[in-house]
């Protein structure tokens, strides 16, 4: 086992662990991946501003999110497949954030059903919706969700229509794989995924097989999917889901601050700057570009969150100076559970945790939530570069 210190080596033993087709499923964007290189890019043309002989001790790195409780202001966002990683690997997930104490949002498109993970959790997850043409099966996930006492909602409004992401339709992405024989040939070396795997029985989409309409076995899901996504999706549509939903509710994929004014005005209770990771709009601003025109715009009406291109502690102090109130990783701990299941997923959040407590002391701060604009070095064109014609 190499000495693991920061989150591309958790990278690299993930991809020599998972099969290709899920490691390319994590580790691409859609179409020339120009978004999903700038989420990242943009972070490390943010400097940090170091000051020194500040009293350091009695550090905290605690805050809330959503009213709660957590260890930093960092959540894991919801990633479809993520049982495809690695065996079993939502409910894997959900008990590494749950034992460090932030928030995990089991996606729509897991391979656990929320089921498996209330299941095999003791304290309430967050579950994440896509709105689907069948009204049916989303009243019966929401209930679902209830049910399992999730203590959020996050609604996904940037994916009416599927991005065409490259890698997915070359590899031939199914869940699970299908037998071709280039597919054989790469799990033939990656025997200790397929060891897992072998030892469970969640391998496909458990929160669909068996409870949409037409949806029975493997044969039908593929269709189903490509179809489902709701191209009608609006804010009548978001209104009827909060009704019936009647909990906390957060609105996910926000990337213009009009948009975000809406949000902040139809009553949610926060939203996520986000492009989906590069996987959506290619061409579209990074989301770290695009946070401080929206907490500009939304000021303190609603809380503010952000993912996409977080791979560290700094990047998460960096979205907290520029106006998010939380943040979130995605392929940070996926790198982790493909490399070494929950115990990687711990080590991703350890290592960010890490980085952030030493980034912010070195800055001359001692509580997290006190990490501002002033913290920070920006370069004259970060807020201004791009304008509308």
């Amino acid at each position: 086992m190499p000495v693991i210190t920061c989150i591309d080596d958790l990278k690299a033993l993930h991809r020599r662990r998972a099969p290709r087709m899920f490691y390319d499923y994590a580790e691409s964007g859609s179409y020339t991946e120009q978004t999903f290189r700038e989420n990242t890019t943009d972070f490390a043309k943010i400097r940090l501003r170091q000051k020194v002989a500040v009293d350091l001790s009695g550090r905290n790195t605690a805050s809330t999110m959503l009213g709660e409780k957590v260890t930093m202001p960092v959540g894991l966002a919801p990633v479809g497949s993520t049982g495809m990683q690695c065996a079993d690997g939502e409910i894997k997930a959900a008990r590494a954030a749950q034992k460090f104490g932030v928030p995990f949002t089991l996606s729509t498109m897991s391979i656990c059903s929320i089921e498996d993970v209330a299941a095999n959790t003791d304290k309430p997850f967050w579950f994440q919706l896509y709105v689907m043409r069948d009204e049916d099966f989303v009243d019966g996930m929401i209930e679902r969700a209830k049910k399992a006492n999730c203590s959020a909602l996050v609604l996904t409004l940037d994916l009416q229509i599927l991005g065409q992401r490259h890698k997915d339709l070359k590899n031939g992405l199914s869940a699970p794989p299908k037998f071709t024989l280039p597919v054989i040939m790469d799990l033939a070396r990656r025997w200790q995924w397929c060891m897992g795997m072998a030892g469970t029985k969640r391998r496909t989409f458990g929160n669909i097989v068996g409870h949409a309409k037409g949806v029975g076995d493997l044969s039908s899901l593929s269709s189903w999917t490509a179809e489902q996504f709701d191209p009608k999706l609006d804010w009548s549509k978001i209104a009827r889901i909060r009704e019936q939903w009647g909990g906390k509710l957060i609105l996910k994929g926000i990337l213009d601050e009009e948009d975000a004014r809406i949000a902040a005005d139809f009553g949610a209770d926060a939203i996520v700057v986000s492009n989906h990771g590069g996987r959506q709009l290619d061409g579209a601003l990074s989301s770290i570009r695009m946070l401080p025109h929206i907490a500009k715009a939304v000021g303190d009406k609603i809380e503010i969150h952000m993912d996409s291109g977080i791979r560290s502690g700094q990047d998460v102090l960096k979205a907290l100076a520029l106006g998010a109130h939380s943040t979130y990783i995605g392929r940070a701990f996926i790198y982790g559970l493909g490399a070494m299941g929950e115990e990687g997923v711990t080590k991703a959040l350890e290592i960010i945790h890490k980085e952030l407590d030493t980034t912010m002391a070195l800055c001359g701060e001692r509580d997290v939530r006190e990490f501002g604009p002033h913290n920070l070095l920006l370069p004259k064109d970060f807020l201004d570069e791009f304008t509308r014609v």
